[in-house]
């Protein structure tokens, strides 16, 4: 059932190269999440990423996985076009750790740069296209200029042909990869730049697609978690005997904090789960949920200083117009529809884990550690569980799934409940953000100074860091503590991955100024403090947070300076991929030019308004610019967004209809995150631990219209699309409240008690 890459290979017509450890081609080596390990698969040999069988079939490697945002389909396309063979005929096989090369986790928007920029997977098929024709030419006797192919037949001026399969199928290249290879330009893409419909479309519309939640192994067992009452509280003791009469139960798992039970069917296990007895030391209190951004401030950090020009306290401190604003974002949830789930098979000398992971070798390497295994003896398959774009439970699960297999040596299969999965996960970061600018007279800005606290604990396991999550802490590995620590100056060239210098700011370092905007005289500090919650990536992590304040307090400045918010953002922005998608959306949505809240009151009580935000992700990771048009009820104080326009800009496009979706995606899911999605708590524990606790938008929510725009320059690198949208969401809606209200929301959710609240105390500018 769990063939070797040697068999797998063997068993579709193709032979194998011998792999060793390498360095990984292309790829960053490190324990970063975007970083690589080498591993018995080279990176470096063009036999890891493809291989051509005797039928002309094509099978392709890649160690991203398709979570719901279409890279299988993408992927395929690409090897397609840069292979120059029919889509169906090749067949992609995504982060099994046994046959695909390490290519670290799947985030960050980083899957499309990573193996579409002249690297890796792109770069593999190039490689291989060119070596077929040069093999082509040699049978033929003639230069390789004169020779073109097309659908994997290579045919020469005189019309003689061969096919991919006559020179090469069953073999192997005994490459290396081609750095200089050619990569086919867009102007003649037959595949790529398609909207081929998503290849697991009719798998998942009639219900033959397979989750990690329908996997099903010889002998399988199931498995429930038992979780502590309370975050922080210890093992004391576990009374076996009060499940004793539990039919069907296998075993009562305890290990460090850890217990659970096995069962041979999930019905008994989730009922010996309920009944088993257990005693624990209680935790400590947590925070009060209603001072908690207060309380941020009083705690240790460690601190980061971004950018200092050294000269903002003192411009601030003489000007005459200074606009300060203070926002706030709280703790959310993934909130996945379905519970996280993993099967674990580990026997005395190996271990196969079919797993919903981001992250696939990571993942085998913490699974390795929890059960005192050698790395390699430990196989991970990637297999689609509930979206998440981040890190849910998918990891957790794994991890526990393991150790439960381990301890009754059979194969188990574990699903967490709803409780388990929504109270103990690496939540979305809480951000409090604290801003301060001094304009001129003519209304630019002068100096920007912008502070922040996020508190964290935890994060991805990595190849290392088992106690990044909650099993992990359980079964013995601590999270890194936290080491406060004043910041250093900054230096070297400017970073903004999280982008917490705002757009507008110069970067100046050290004197020297690298961003995309104007303002020179610019500080950004961060305060990193300890979380009383896992935390983790969640869709735009850090960047959704940063991007609210940011956009909001720009639109503050644009109203104190007496200018209209998109003109005010192009006269402080020269990132001319940032100025394109803002002039772009501004046109498509037909922006009205206004210095202050039109606050248009409709004649069924309703208030209408139109806001915008901006963003170049990550610095340079793709640029998207969103105008939102909201209703806001001013008796009930409800916000329904009625339409969106988006002009996004992510290079070359692979597949626009995978973009929409990504796109609409995005947006839909900020506008949850914006409206009602927050994590709540009391003194010992995550209070938001079901449907009806933690909000999400519900299926009869209106859904606004969503127009989206294309901006394609040409000559550009392909960047990410995931996160781009959901990024300038809750900024722009939070625009658009202000221009139909003229009441400043600056704590996400925007809720009705909140809406209302500053409908009652609504003031038309930031304190100055």
């Amino acid at each position: 059932m769990n063939p070797s890459r040697r068999d797998f290979l063997k068993g579709t017509g193709a032979l194998v190269v011998s792999f060793r450890a390498a360095s990984v081609f292309g790829m960053q080596a490190g324990d970063g999440q975007f970083g690589t390990h080498a591993s018995h698969i080279n990176a470096e040999e063009l036999d890891s990423w493809l291989a051509i069988h005797a039928d002309g079939s094509v099978t392709a490697f890649t160690g991203k996985c398709d979570f719901g945002q279409g890279i299988y389909t993408a992927q395929t396309q690409l090897v397609a076009e840069e292979l120059c063979v029919a889509l169906e005929r090749v067949k992609l096989v995504q982060c099994d750790t046994e046959v695909t090369p390490d290519q670290g986790s799947t985030s960050g928007s980083q899957s499309t740069p990573t193996n579409f920029n002249h690297q890796n997977l792109a770069l593999a098929a190039a490689t291989a296209r060119e070596a077929l024709l040069k093999l082509a030419a040699e049978r033929f006797g003639e230069p390789v200029d004169g020779l073109r192919v097309e659908n994997a037949v290579v045919t020469n001026a005189s019309g003689q042909h061969v096919r991919y399969e006559d020179l090469i199928g069953g073999k192997h290249f005994n490459l290396t990869l081609d750095r200089a290879a050619r990569r086919r330009p867009q102007v003649e893409w037959t595949v790529l730049g398609k909207s081929v419909p998503s290849l697991d479309r009719t798998a998942l519309m009639t219900g033959q697609f397979e989750f990690v939640h329908h996997v099903r192994v010889p002998g399988m067992l199931h498995g429930r978690v038992v979780r502590p009452p309370a975050i922080g509280s210890t093992l004391i003791s576990v009374d076996q005997t009060s499940v004793k009469d539990v039919p069907g139960l296998v075993k009562v798992v305890v290990r460090k904090n850890f217990v659970g039970v096995v069962a041979e069917t999930q019905h008994s296990a989730a009922h010996a789960a309920r009944k088993l007895k257990v005693d624990w030391k209680p935790g400590p209190k947590l925070p009060s949920q209603a001072s908690f951004f207060d309380s941020l401030k009083e705690q240790p950090s460690r601190d980061a200083l971004e950018l200092d020009s050294t000269d903002v306290a003192a411009r601030l401190a003489t000007a005459k117009h200074v606009v300060r604003a203070r926002y706030t974002y709280p703790f959310q949830a993934h909130g996945s529809l379905g519970a996280s789930c993993a099967v674990a098979d580990v026997k005395a000398g190996s271990a196969t884990i079919w797993s919903a992971t981001q992250s696939a070798y990571p993942t085998r390497n913490c699974v390795a550690m929890l059960l005192g295994m050698p790395a390699d003896k430990v196989r991970v398959i990637y297999t689609r569980g509930s979206g998440c774009y981040g890190l849910n439970g998918a990891d957790a699960v794994s991890f526990e799934a393991a150790v439960m297999s381990q301890d009754v040596g059979q194969p188990v299969r574990l699903q967490f409940s709803r409780q388990d999965e929504m109270g103990w996960e690496n939540y979305g970061n809480a951000c409090l953000i604290e801003q301060r600018a001094a304009l001129d007279d003519a209304g630019r800005i002068t100096a920007w100074d912008r502070e922040s606290w996020i508190p964290n604990m935890g994060s991805r396991p990595g190849y290392d860091r088992p106690g990044n999550v909650i099993s992990g802490m359980l079964l013995g590995y601590e999270p890194p503590p936290l080491r406060p620590g004043k910041a250093a100056e900054p230096t070297g060239e400017l970073r903004n991955g999280s982008n917490t210098v705002p757009e507008y700011m110069a970067g100046c370092i050290q004197d020297k100024c690298q961003g995309n905007g104007t303002v020179n005289a610019a500080r950004v500090l961060t305060h990193t403090v300890r979380s009383p919650f896992f935390t983790g990536p969640l869709r735009s992590p850090l960047r959704i947070q940063n991007t609210f304040a940011n956009e909001c307090f720009v639109d503050e400045l644009a109203l104190k300076a007496g200018a209209d918010p998109v003109e005010f953002r192009l006269k402080h922005l020269q990132q001319q991929r940032l100025v394109a998608v803002l002039k772009a959306v501004a046109t498509a949505a037909k922006w009205q030019k206004r210095v202050a809240p039109r606050k248009q009151t409709l004649a069924n009580g309703l208030a209408r308004g139109q806001g915008i935000a901006c963003v170049a992700y990550e610095g340079r990771n793709g640029y998207a610019a969103l105008v939102a048009d909201v209703d806001v009820d001013l008796t009930s104080g409800l916000v329904q967004p009625r339409r969106f326009v988006i002009a996004i800009d992510c290079g070359p496009i692979s597949n626009s209809d995978g973009l929409r979706n990504q796109v609409e995606g995005g947006i839909l899911q900020g506008t949850s995150r914006s409206l009602v999605e927050e994590v709540t708590w009391d003194e010992q524990r995550v209070t938001s631990t079901d449907w009806e606790s933690y909000q999400t938008l519900r299926l009869d929510y209106e859904i606004p219209e969503i127009e989206i725009v294309f901006v394609t320059p040409e000559g550009v690198a392909a960047t990410g699309a995931g996160e781009t949208s959901i990024t300038v969401t809750p900024a722009a809606i939070a625009n658009a409240i202000f221009d139909a209200t003229g009441a400043r929301i600056r704590d996400v959710p925007f809720t009705p008690s909140r809406i209302k609240a500053a409908l009652a105390t609504r003031s038309e500018g930031a304190i100055a």
